[in-house]
């Protein structure tokens, strides 16, 4: 059943949405719809441009990729690192205290969940604020990296501050050229995003957390995410092979319409921040 929500229609939606999550424990799936009303784009709203986004494979064969990668999210870095909550974050965090949410399966990179006060948060795809060694396995902050490659590269940013951002910390910009990129402090070796590049599978020990969670609850909300990776995917079909209910919030049909209860076709600020003042009442 799908619901497009107008005026009329949103108290009743909200309503349906609640009976069909029960009183939980719910487990939330998230992807980048629910960002952006933080200014983060997504990859396949339905007024997202077309995207291409570098993969693994790309970042690790090429250096000409990585330095174009590193310059792009030097600039783009700086515009995720300003970004803030929005109602969806912190209805959630709000539903996590009342304890109807277990948990947050997020598919996003950006860790706003967690700003916005929620405690349970699995990071499926890592985040963007740590950067990891390939070599050595070495850990850093985004923001230490961030010294070394202003250090580097002192000129580069200047006059870019109004570029287009992109997904994953990443900005649009015409040339990197004489980007000079970083390497580990530690062992020379290469640095890449702590997060999950097209191409690159996630980790096991995520998924199996990931399935505990699902296994834990007794309702699934998907909350911004078009479902078109396996990564989410996945988790939804393990709730509805388990026949515990999932009820999805997103801007346009998913890949996992057919497995949900209720799908409500609405951005998820407004209905998640509803949904929490149902529980509340």
């Amino acid at each position: 059943m799908t619901e497009t929500l107008d005026t009329g229609e949103f108290t009743a939606a909200i309503a349906r949405m609640r009976a069909v999550l029960g009183r939980g424990p719910v487990v939330a799936l998230t992807g980048a719809g629910i960002s952006t009303d933080s200014g983060i784009p997504d990859y396949r709203g339905p007024d997202s441009p077309p995207r291409k986004p570098m993969t693994y494979q790309q970042f690790v064969g090429d250096a000409a990729f990585r330095r174009h990668y590193w310059a792009r999210n030097h600039v783009g870095w700086r515009h995720v690192h300003t970004t803030r909550p929005n109602d969806g974050h912190r209805a959630l965090a709000r539903l996590e205290d009342a304890g109807v949410v277990s948990g947050i399966i997020t598919q996003n990179v950006d860790t706003l969940h967690e700003m916005a006060g929620s405690g349970g948060v699995l990071d499926l795809h890592g985040r963007y604020d740590r950067v990891v060694c390939l070599a050595c396995g070495r850990v850093v902050s985004r923001e230490h990296l961030a010294r070394r490659l202003t250090a580097l590269n002192p000129h580069f940013a200047g006059g870019v501050d109004d570029v287009e951002i992109a997904p994953d910390a990443d900005a649009v910009l015409a040339s990197t050229r004489g980007f000079t990129v970083a390497d580990c402090a530690g062992c020379g070796g290469m640095l890449k995003p702590d997060i999950v590049y097209f191409g690159e599978n996630v980790p096991t020990e995520r998924v199996l957390a990931g399935y505990r969670l699902v296994d834990d609850a007794e309702a699934l909300l998907v909350a911004g995410s078009s479902l078109t990776v396996l990564s989410g995917r996945r988790f939804v079909k393990r709730a509805a092979d388990q026949g515990k209910p999932v009820v999805i919030v997103n801007r346009g049909p998913t890949r996992s319409d057919a497995l949900a209860a209720l799908t409500v076709d609405a951005g998820c600020s407004a209905v998640l921040s509803a949904l929490a003042g149902a529980y509340q009442a």
